[in-house]
C-alpha cells in the first residue's frame, strides 16, 4: 500500500483495514478488476455493516482534470464507487457547487444537482471515508468501519437477536390467546359484597396484627437499646479487666522474679550452710602430719635428732596444741567421759594432772638425767589419750556398730610406749623418742576424725570448766615457726 493513503482500523477488533482501488496521484476510487471480491467488497462492507445495500452512493472520476469537450460526457466511470445508505446520499446532492465551476465538471452520470465536483478540493479519499464512516455510525449505531468478519459477527449477534425477540412475541401471542379463550366469571352483586366485607374484615385484622408487630418492634428495639448499653458496659467491663489483668500478670511476673531470686539465694545459703555443716572445727584448727620423721600438729616438730635439731620452744608449742586438742574432745563427752586425768591446756606450758591432782610439766627445756616430771607428764597424756580411745570403742558398740568397724588406735598404747616405743626423754634415744611422738600424733589423728565423723561439735561456752595454771618455772617465749 501506498504510505500517503490515510490508514484505517476496525472498531471492533482493532485490526488494520486496507483500502483498495485508489490512485495515489490522483486520490480517487478507480476499478480493479485484478482484486479478489474479498479484497473489492471491504470497504463497502465496512460502511454498510450488511449484505443488503440499495443504490445510493457517489461516483469518482478516474481523470484529474475536467474534460470541456463533448466527448467527456460519453465516458462513464465503471464498478467504482462507495455505497452509502439512503438518508447518506441525499446530503452530497444537497451541496451547491462553488462558483466559478463549470457544468463541465460535473461527474457524468450525476445531475446538475448532486454538486458534487471532481476537482473540489474538498473532494479526497480520506475525508469522504470519514464523512462516509460518521454517517453509517449515525445511522446504524455501531462504530465504523468495521472489517468483514466482524460485521458477520455483528449480523449474527443481530440475528440471534432478533430470533429472541420473535419468540418473546410468540410467548406474548400465545398467552393472549389464551387469555381471551379463558371465561369471565362475573361475581354478584351480592357476592362482590360479600367479598369485598371478607377482605375488608381481612384487612382490619391484618392491621391489628400489623399494630402489634410495630408493638412488638418497639419493645425490640427498647430491648435492643438495653442490651446495646450493656454490651457497651461490658466492653468497658472488659477492656478494665484486661488492663487490670495485665497490671496483675505484670505484677505476678515481678515477684515470681523476686521469689527466684530469693529462692535462688536460699538455696545458696543451704549448700553454704551444709558446706560449713561438713566443716569440723577441729579439723581447721588442729591439722596434723609429718615432716620426715617428726611428727607436727599445726606445723610445729614434735622431737628431736641427732643431726635436725629442734628448739624446745617449737617442741613445747606442738605439745601445747596437742593437749588442746584432747582436752577439748574430752571435754565434750563430759560427764559420760570419766575425765580423771585432766590436761589443762596453757598455750607454750600445758600442766597433766594426775588424780590426786598432783601437776606435771608437759614443757621443756629438760636434760637427760633429770626429766622425771616431764616423763611422768608425757605418760599421763599417752594414758589420757588411751582412756579416750577406749571410750570411742564403747561410744561405736553403743550405737551397734560391728565390732570389725567399731574404734581401735593404730599404734597399741602399754603404759609409757606407743608402738613398742617409749615416750620417756631420759635415757632414751633421740631417734627413739622423736618415733613415740611422731605415733602419739597419729593416734592422736585418729581419735579427731573419730570424734568429727561422730559427734556435732560445739564451742565450749564461756563458763566452761578450763583451769589456768602457770608454773613458777614457766617463762614466755616467742614461737620461732608460728
Amino acid at each position: 500500500m501506498d504510505p500517503n493513503i490515510p490508514r484505517w482500523v476496525c472498531q471492533s477488533c482493532r485490526h488494520a483495514l486496507h483500502v483498495i482501488n485508489v490512485d495515489s496521484k490522483n486520490d480517487k476510487f478507480f476499478s480493479n478488476p485484478s482484486c479478489s471480491g474479498t479484497e473489492a467488497s471491504t470497504v463497502q462492507g465496512s460502511v454498510m455493516g450488511s449484505s443488503q445495500v440499495d443504490h445510493s452512493f457517489v461516483v469518482l472520476s478516474r481523470s484529474t482534470t475536467p474534460q470541456p469537450d463533448s466527448s467527456h460526457s460519453a465516458k462513464v466511470v465503471t464498478e467504482s464507487f462507495v455505497v452509502l445508505p439512503p438518508a447518506a446520499a441525499s446530503m452530497y446532492r444537497s451541496e451547491s457547487a462553488p462558483e466559478g465551476r463549470g457544468a463541465q465538471e460535473q461527474v457524468q452520470g450525476e445531475s446538475p444537482s448532486s454538486g458534487l465536483q471532481v476537482n473540489d478540493p474538498r473532494f479526497n479519499s480520506s475525508k469522504i471515508l470519514k464523512r462516509v464512516f460518521n454517517i453509517a455510525t449515525s445511522q446504524m449505531q455501531v462504530e465504523q468501519p468495521i472489517c468483514l468478519e466482524c460485521t458477520r459477527l455483528l449480523s449474527d449477534k443481530l440475528l440471534e437477536e432478533v430470533e429472541d425477540v420473535n419468540q418473546d412475541i410468540e410467548a406474548y401471542e400465545s398467552c393472549l390467546q389464551r387469555f381471551e379463550m379463558e371465561s369471565d366469571d362475573v361475581l354478584s352483586e351480592a357476592d362482590f359484597l360479600q367479598e369485598k366485607t371478607k377482605i375488608e374484615e381481612e384487612e382490619r385484622r391484618l392491621q391489628v396484627e400489623i399494630e402489634e408487630i410495630e408493638k412488638q418492634r418497639l419493645e425490640a428495639n427498647a430491648e435492643l437499646n438495653e442490651i446495646q448499653m450493656k454490651c457497651k458496659e461490658f466492653e468497658e467491663l472488659e477492656e478494665r479487666y484486661w488492663h487490670e489483668f495485665n497490671s496483675f500478670q505484670f505484677q505476678l511476673i515481678s515477684h515470681q522474679e523476686e521469689r527466684d531470686a530469693l529462692l535462688a539465694k536460699i538455696e545458696d545459703s543451704q549448700a553454704h550452710l551444709e558446706l560449713l555443716k561438713r566443716i569440723n572445727v577441729l579439723t581447721d584448727a588442729f591439722s596434723i602430719s609429718h615432716e620426715g620423721e617428726f611428727g607436727t600438729i599445726n606445723n610445729f616438730r614434735l622431737g628431736r635428732l641427732p643431726k635436725i635439731r629442734v628448739e624446745w620452744d617449737e617442741i613445747n608449742a606442738a605439745w601445747g596444741q596437742a593437749c588442746l586438742l584432747l582436752h577439748t574432745m574430752a571435754q565434750h563427752f563430759r560427764p559420760k567421759f570419766l575425765y580423771r586425768i585432766k590436761i589443762l591446756p596453757m598455750g607454750s606450758y600445758p600442766l597433766i594432772l594426775d588424780n590426786n591432782n598432783n601437776a606435771y610439766q608437759l614443757f621443756g627445756p629438760v636434760n637427760l638425767f633429770w626429766s622425771s616430771r616431764y616423763d611422768k607428764a608425757t605418760t599421763l597424756f599417752l594414758t589420757c589419750l588411751k582412756e579416750f580411745a577406749e571410750f570411742a570403742n564403747l561410744k561405736d558398740q553403743e550405737n551397734n556398730t560391728p565390732p570389725e568397724k567399731c574404734f581401735r588406735l593404730p599404734y597399741k598404747i602399754e603404759n609409757d610406749n606407743v608402738g613398742n616405743y617409749t615416750i620417756t626423754h631420759s635415757f632414751n634415744k633421740q631417734e627413739n623418742w622423736t618415733k613415740a611422738l611422731k605415733y602419739t600424733l597419729c593416734n592422736l589423728k585418729w581419735v579427731q576424725l573419730w570424734f568429727v565423723a561422730k559427734s556435732s561439735f560445739q564451742p565450749l561456752s564461756a563458763h566452761a570448766d578450763v583451769p589456768v595454771m602457770r608454773s613458777s618455772h614457766a617463762k614466755q617465749s616467742a614461737n620461732p615457726r608460728s
